[in-house]
């Protein structure tokens, strides 16, 4: 029967639990003392008999029915071993006793004398109430002494006393566990009941942080002498003060780091200051992956094993929400960055200018990641070092960098992007950006055209842990529209260059210059323009083929390019003519050049072959300011020294012979 009052509290919390059916107590209390009275021990209890046995013994002792002082009592089990009880003197066999009368199962009495004297001893068994099974042997030793009188009647009276007293005992113990049964299935239907709740107010909610602080206030109000730290294996910016990162290589192999690497319920008890501690690791998980840890501690007096069931279901709770909140809040995110994607891209495509394209992507970029600093870096190919294109830092305006130096030159190396949460921390290379501005945090992506690291961008802001892996991957997206954008903006400045070009001499071409010399005419003050060209090239081509005639005519070209400044705009006139336009030159400046070429032309080329040049030049003080007027008068000087005897030059009606 002890064995069952034992499992009874099991029973009754399955029965709470999960049946529809329940143990009822009747209200009345005479049905109360007849159900008690039908409450028994059986043989399977006795083993477990002796404490109760020794309660009601004392129970027993402190109301005895009779007052014989020279009477020793005790209780016995049915092995034959005193459970409580006075000591006898070692020469009366009380055991031998115990054991005759526990096998007939009656009461026995016998005389006999010792080294005190005479005396009688009786045995009387007792029985349980219902199926008769003897269960102990109240034994009551008397010396015949004369001081003490002792009979089976009033052994058997105390007898029947101390079986009150044993019963009574019993069924204080049967409705102490009972309570207790009621209390805790009490408490449970109450943490059940909170924990509905909860449930129902995190899966309400699908904000990462108040879900979090949902599970912080729930655990204050359950154990509020609890100690609850959350560890985030993942970046989630919270001001909680209770919410910290999970450093894994700091941790070494502690509670946390066990909970998260083997996704589990961890517990480890221990003593301090005198109290027991139980520390326990929960992990925060889902069904994608675990996100964190929680550590709890308490004392191990206010914790039960159902505490820590709730607790671990409230977690379990917690990291399902939890999941459901971060991934809506991923696909609001991605949604979010698909606008941002798709907005800058459009207005990126609308620009084909890279200055245009650098400015736009540094003040977008640093509006979209609330960055205080953004910076852009080109890699000039012919100086082999990385120039500071758009920046809103202007100590690094202008500048340029080494190839291998620096954040830039560090991602050209790695053509990795890169994430530092602490500038302090980071130890691979120094930044100027980062240097002159006191920034903490950056997010840097590379930037490639062709597949080749041609730009790098630097997101900087001046708090710790600013950016989050978010931004970092979102950077690495945008910068890849910003390199198509840039790509496109390339094409088209060499397919715009390539328009102007002569393919054959590699000069510009004529509408090329006379856009040239009209802008140039609209801001400058002067300018020359000299017309070159190559005398009796119909000749040449006649008598050594057009090929040749080719080479020559590229010869020529090669040398006017050498000749002049490289501010000048060298173009193919048509044909054989060439033409320079010479912006802020005089006339009699634009001679020397139009001379050094003369020479050269003549000394250099293979066939050799001369040139006639007609110069003129325009002012801002002259009646009619126009690129026609310009030609026109350069034209009819070259006319002059094709007519004049070519190898000659002849500047606006003046002639300059060799």
């Amino acid at each position: 029967m002890l064995e069952h009052l034992r499992s009874l509290p099991a029973i009754l919390n399955s029965r709470s639990a999960g049946d529809s059916t329940s143990f009822t107590v009747l209200p009345s209390h005479d049905d109360h003392a007849l159900w008690m009275q039908k409450m028994d021990i059986t043989p399977f209890d006795f083993s477990y008999l002796s404490s109760l046995l020794a309660q009601a013994y004392n129970d027993w002792m402190n109301h005895k029915v009779s007052d014989n002082s020279g009477v020793v009592y005790s209780v016995w089990d049915l092995e034959g071993i005193v459970v409580e009880g006075q000591h006898t003197n070692s020469d009366i066999n009380v055991r031998s006793m115990v054991l005759e009368c526990a096998e007939k199962g009656h009461t026995l009495s016998i005389s006999g004398n010792c080294t005190n004297g005479d005396y009688v001893l009786i045995a009387e068994p007792l029985f349980s109430r219902i199926n008769r099974d003897m269960f102990a042997v109240f034994v009551a030793v008397a010396m015949k002494d004369g001081r003490s009188e002792m009979s089976e009647a009033v052994v058997r009276s105390e007898a029947l006393h101390y079986r009150t007293c044993f019963y009574r005992r019993f069924e204080y113990i049967f409705m102490t566990d009972l309570l207790h049964v009621h209390e805790q299935t009490a408490r449970e239907e109450h943490r059940r009941s909170i924990l509905l709740q909860i449930v129902q107010r995190m899966h309400d909610k699908m904000d990462v942080g108040t879900i979090l602080e949902e599970v912080f206030v729930s655990m204050d109000y359950l154990y509020p002498s609890t100690d609850i730290t959350l560890y985030m294996s993942q970046d989630q910016q919270n001001s909680n003060p209770r919410i910290k990162p999970l450093l894994l290589q700091e941790r070494g192999e502690d509670i946390c780091v066990r909970s998260f690497m083997e996704g589990k319920l961890i517990v480890s008890r221990s003593e301090a200051l005198d109290r027991r501690i139980v520390e326990v690791g929960l992990p925060l998980k889902g069904k994608q992956g675990i996100y964190g840890v929680f550590h709890i501690e308490m004392n191990e007096e206010l914790i039960e094993d159902s505490d820590l069931q709730l607790i671990a279901m409230m977690t379990d709770t917690a990291g399902t929400a939890f999941e459901n909140a971060k991934l809506h809040e991923q696909s609001h995110m991605l949604i979010q960055e698909l606008r941002v994607i798709n907005d800058l891209t459009q207005r990126l495509n609308r620009s084909l200018q890279l200055m245009e394209i650098y400015e736009f992507s540094a003040e977008e970029l640093k509006n979209i990641f609330q960055a205080d600093y953004c910076s852009i870096l080109q890699l000039n190919d012919s100086t082999n070092r990385f120039e500071v294109m758009s920046t809103n830092v202007r100590d690094i305006r202008h500048r340029t960098y080494p190839v291998d130096s620096g954040i830039a030159g560090y991602m050209y190396q790695t053509e990795e992007p890169l994430i530092i949460s602490d500038y302090t921390q980071f130890d691979k290379v120094t930044s100027s950006i980062m240097e002159m501005t006191g920034a903490m945090s950056l997010i840097a992506s590379p930037v490639r055209v062709d597949g080749q690291v041609k730009s790098v961008i630097l997101l900087a802001h001046e708090r710790e842990h600013f950016f989050s892996y978010e931004n970092y991957r979102l950077l690495q997206m945008l910068s890849i529209h910003i390199g198509l954008a840039l790509t496109n903006a390339t094409l088209h400045a060499e397919v715009r260059r390539l328009a102007n070009l002569d393919m054959l001499t590699g000069l510009y071409v004529r509408h090329y210059l006379d856009s040239i010399i009209h802008e140039r005419q609209a801001h400058d003050h002067c300018g020359s323009l000299i017309v070159v060209d190559i005398d009796q090239f119909k000749q040449v081509n006649d008598t050594f083929g057009h090929q040749t005639g080719d080479q020559v005519l590229k010869q020529v070209s090669d040398i006017v390019t050498s000749s002049v400044r490289s501010e000048d705009i060298c173009a193919r006139w048509g044909g054989e003519e060439l033409a320079i336009y010479m912006p802020q030159l005089g006339i009699h400046q634009a001679l020397l050049y139009a001379e050094q070429i003369r020479t050269r032309v003549e000394a250099e080329t293979r066939p050799s072959v001369t040139v006639s040049s007609g110069i003129a030049e325009w002012n801002w003080m002259d009646e009619k300011v126009s690129v026609e007027s310009l030609f026109y008068r350069a034209d009819m000087a070259l006319y002059s020294a094709k007519n004049g005897g070519r190898n000659r030059i002849v500047i606006e009606d003046q002639e300059v012979t060799r």
